[in-house]
């Protein structure tokens, strides 16, 4: 399907199950950076991404779904960027959700009573400020796939730590790093340490590229549990036991704490998920060492236990909200 969007071009996709409905419905929303509806991009190798095995699983399941790029990812994005440029930020991200629930809600099939927003990574972030917002079509319940339970700018730093350590004198770098976040979260440039790695600099140069503005300053001091104590809705917290990029304990914990008065949110860790939900039973030291294999490649599969909790908790959410009041 395709729709517009402050004068620009968004499209997604559709997956349905077999019969007339209605049908209950999720709506997912990628990562960060340029990572498509089907959770692939062009920085990690493959197109087998969890974003479409996950809308296929649902479908299966009896439940329907929508997944879309946002406008500086997918196929478009280098035709959006001169419309884009300056105008990328949290908000920004809030309006191309919310058009896309409309969309859903638009489809004779869909039950608008029960949709669940579905957030991975960055994703998640944007699902809670949708759900903690007054919006004409309210989430029936939230899940929270990989959020950062720290503010960026942490979950960051300790990214590139584990990059540094498998790098010799790699740790001595990591010094400059921080002097450089710092001053970002200041309001200054970062002025990174010339002697940086090129891949280190290149990617802190991202932060402050014009096209990423102001969006980038405003996402490198979120994290979900800043909302969390929000959410009124049923809302599943997703952390995979062998992600690297968000972690059980480093996130999982903060997160935990924010929601600790909230017998709405749950909370499961399958011990085999990697970041993207794909099952990974490699020796830890060589998950750190090779974090993306395995995660959009031909034959990887979706994390068994992880999909089980989706639709376990999917099924008691839907039927939890046409129970009369």
């Amino acid at each position: 399907m395709s729709w517009q969007l402050d004068g620009i071009t968004m499209e997604g996709t559709v997956v349905r199950p077999d019969g007339d409905g209605p049908f209950p419905a999720v709506i997912l929303v990628a990562g960060s950076g340029p990572t498509d509806r089907d959770w692939c991009s062009p920085v990690v190798p493959g197109r087998h991404g969890s974003g479409r095995l996950i809308a296929e699983a649902l479908a299966q399941a009896g439940i329907a779904s929508l997944r879309y790029d946002k406008r500086a990812s997918g196929p478009h994005a280098m035709d959006s960027a001169t419309k884009l440029l300056g105008k990328i930020s949290m908000q920004s991200h809030l309006d191309e959700l919310v058009a896309a629930v409309q969309v859903l809600t638009g489809l004779d099939m869909i039950d608008s009573s029960r949709i669940v927003g579905l957030g991975h990574s960055e994703g998640a972030l944007h699902v809670l400020r949708y759900a903690t917002s007054t919006q004409e079509v309210p989430f029936a319940g939230l899940m929270l796939a990989a959020p950062p339970g720290r503010p960026i700018q942490q979950v960051l730093l300790s990214q590139l730590a584990h990059q540094l350590a498998q790098i010799p004198g790699g740790a001595e770098f990591l010094p400059m790093i921080e002097e450089a976040a710092a001053r970002y979260a200041s309001g200054e440039p970062m002025n990174p340490d010339p002697a940086l790695p090129d891949s280190i600099k290149t990617l802190l140069a991202g932060f402050e590229a014009p096209m990423n503005l102001p969006f980038a300053r405003e996402l490198w001091v979120e994290s979900a549990s800043d909302y969390l104590s929000r959410v009124r809705i049923p809302t599943l917290v997703l952390i995979g036991g062998r992600d690297i990029q968000v972690e059980v304990y480093a996130d999982g914990e903060p997160l935990q704490e924010a929601a600790a008065s909230n017998p709405n949110i749950t909370f499961a860790f399958p011990p085999t998920a990697n970041h993207v939900f794909k099952r990974d039973t490699r020796d830890p030291a060589d998950i750190t060492a090779s974090p993306l294999s395995g995660y959009n490649t031909d034959g990887s599969q979706l994390d068994p236990d992880s999909l089980g909790v989706i639709l376990t908790w999917l099924g008691k959410t839907f039927d939890r909200t046409v129970l009369p009041a």
